[in-house]
């Protein structure tokens, strides 16, 4: 069975490696990024794991990392000798690991070929692994267990569009998942899924989700002030910014923003699209549409704030939390087409209102609570859109009733974090 895995992900590797060397030449990354994913590190490079016991997180992308740093901080503060090991697949989860300060040490996951992932494990001996959400790569597994390294799946969930996928393959599952030392699920519906996926019963335990401990403060006005300045935004002007988005959903956000324009002329437009290389396309549409724009990574060399009717075009890198600071209101994508939503938690964790669209399945309990909690509002298209946020712009008060549901939601749920250490803590005490 591992053999015909190794073949067919050498067969990829021929796809792979192209991209990701054009993706480090984007991103002036080619050497380390390659380097890492195929397990060579330089000795200087792993300096802060020496001499230290090492737990080793692995979050896939950016819903992932974020989700994780709750976790990480409370392992920082139970393990204060330790090493924090954080490893990404995607650059953009690369890009918010590196802004995690209780973090010692960053890298890109190795590719999950069975010659690089031993040499990994073997160069780095983590005293445990903790994958955050359903990531599961069979030679990693493997030859964790067989070094006597406990691999922990934490924040589990599994979708009910994965779910039969993931039974049509259980023969090849259920070896990989009887590796694993534990299993710590979002809800009891993810825990019996994994059951049936092939994990041991007595190993899974229902911890809740930790994106519901995320931390961010509310600004306060002098910070607010700053942000503003930061960002170049007209004071006094309502501010709507649509993050996560996907190709598709600018069209829809940026029509419904000129529909509520008709009645709210100064409403400055955030584009904050999933993948910052889309900004050029979304650019180009912007200017077909005959809309002014500016990125966000040339702010610093404009003199004045941005004019009525200009939208700021995000191309960075993790500062969404600072972005919904400032929103009047929020629209959170990947919703209004088939990608399965994005952590609507966010803009509630800053007391804003949120919107999202109807595809929603892989946050399908956050975005069930937050609807009861009347933290957030569903819309099922661009129009619908347009018509939920003339009506929250035009009335401040709903606005902040809105947001402060959906933080109160938060609270309500919290309690995942110290769920989970307390399982970690079985195999790092």
């Amino acid at each position: 069975m591992y053999l015909l895995y190794d073949f067919l992900l050498l067969l990829a590797a021929v796809v792979l490696v192209p991209f990701y060397l054009l993706r480090g030449l984007r991103h002036g990354k080619v050497r380390r990024g390659i380097r890492e994913r195929l397990g060579f590190f330089e000795e200087e490079r792993l300096a802060p794991l020496k001499g230290k016991r090492v737990v080793w997180v692995h979050a896939v992308s950016v819903g992932e990392t974020r989700a994780a740093i709750p976790l990480v901080r409370a392992l920082r503060q139970a393990y204060p000798d330790h090493a924090i090991l954080l490893s990404n697949v995607t650059e953009t989860g690369h890009a918010i690991a590196q802004g995690v300060r209780e973090v010692d040490l960053c890298l890109f996951f190795p590719f999950d070929l069975s010659f690089v992932a031993r040499r990994v494990l073997e160069r780095i001996r983590p005293q445990i692994v903790v994958i955050v959400e359903t990531e599961i790569w069979p030679n990693f597994v493997r030859f964790a267990q067989q070094m006597g390294i406990p691999i922990l799946l934490v924040n589990g969930r599994i979708s009910d569009r994965s779910f039969p996928r993931y039974l049509r393959i259980q023969t090849f599952l259920q070896p990989i998942l009887e590796r694993f030392a534990a299993f710590c699920m979002q809800s009891e519906a993810d825990g019996r899924r994994i059951e049936a996926m092939g994990a041991v019963a007595g190993l899974v335990t229902v911890t809740g989700n930790l994106k519901f401990d995320m931390a961010a403060s509310v600004p306060d006005e002098a910070s607010m002030a700053a942000l503003q300045e930061e960002f170049h935004l007209p004071p006094g002007v309502p501010v709507w910014v649509a993050g996560s988005t996907h190709a598709g959903e600018e069209e829809a956000v940026v029509a419904a923003w000129e529909t509520v324009r008709g009645k709210y002329p100064p409403l400055t437009l955030v584009l904050v699209p999933r993948h910052p290389e889309r900004c050029r396309a979304v650019g180009e549409m912007l200017s077909e549409r005959k809309i002014p724009f500016v990125m966000r990574s040339t702010l610093s060399r404009l003199s004045r704030p941005l004019s009525v009717g200009e939208v700021l075009l995000v191309d960075t890198i993790g500062e969404m939390l600072k972005l919904y600071a400032i929103a009047d209101l929020v629209f959170v994508g990947g919703s209004l087409v088939k990608v399965g939503g994005h952590n609507v938690l966010e803009a509630s964790l800053l007391k804003k209102p949120v919107l999202f669209g109807p595809h929603m399945h892989n946050f399908k309990e956050i975005a069930r609570l937050l609807l009861e909690a009347q933290g957030g509002v569903q819309v099922e298209d661009g129009p619908a859109l347009a018509e939920q946020a003339e009506r929250l712009l035009g009335d401040k008060e709903l606005r902040r009733e809105m947001g402060g549901r959906g933080h109160e939601l938060l609270a309500r749920n919290a309690g995942a974090t110290a769920q989970t250490l307390q399982v970690v803590r079985r195999f790092l005490d």
